[in-house]
């Protein structure tokens, strides 16, 4: 990425040393903004349906009624919301195809190499995504929910601190009333 500053291209790279006033540098610093995004007529892709995938889903399912997961293997949980209607599950493994006409991608497959596949398809197809491996290949994080009723928090620590992230989701649920996580 080219930038012309006084009249002078620079390149990112050059751009991503040069630091502000405040001592932040220019780009890749900065916390992600948090944003809520009605996902009822997007198609979401999760790829992959173990443990880390099933948590997403389960959030997700609350949130779209256009859910496809893509897995060989599910674990029974994932199944129980294909089988009730709750999401469509294709038992296959990943392949480019899948993620046509998706709006927003999660890797979540305990396979590094295919996570990093389906990054980079996302990238050649202008698709979001969200690498449930590698929080420097995701467009946005999956962050702790806690709702009751209309209001819904999201909290993240930019990626870098899951156990902060969870206390203070658990701390916003318990101010919220809700007893449980998916509530």
């Amino acid at each position: 990425m080219e930038i012309i500053k006084s009249n002078r291209i620079i390149n990112y790279t050059e751009m991503e040393k040069t630091k502000t006033i405040s001592g932040r540098y220019c780009m890749g610093e900065y916390p992600y903004f948090p944003i809520f995004i009605d996902l009822s007529e997007k198609k979401i892709l999760v790829i992959g349906a173990g443990k880390i995938a099933r948590r997403r889903i389960t959030v997700l399912c609350r949130f779209t009624p256009n859910l496809t997961v893509i897995a060989p293997d599910s674990l029974p949980e994932v199944e129980a919301l294909a089988e009730e209607g709750t999401i469509r599950l294709l038992r296959k493994s990943y392949e480019e195809e899948d993620i046509e006409g998706a709006d927003i991608v999660f890797a979540a497959t305990n396979d590094h190499d295919v996570n990093d596949r389906i990054h980079n398809d996302c990238k050649k197809h202008g698709i979001m995504v969200n690498v449930s491996t590698d929080r420097r290949k995701s467009d946005f994080y999956f962050p702790g929910i806690a709702a009751k009723g209309d209001i819904v928090v999201g909290v993240t620590a930019s990626g870098k601190d899951h156990a902060g992230a969870k206390r203070v989701s658990e701390q916003v649920r318990k101010l919220l009333g809700q007893n449980e996580k998916n509530e």
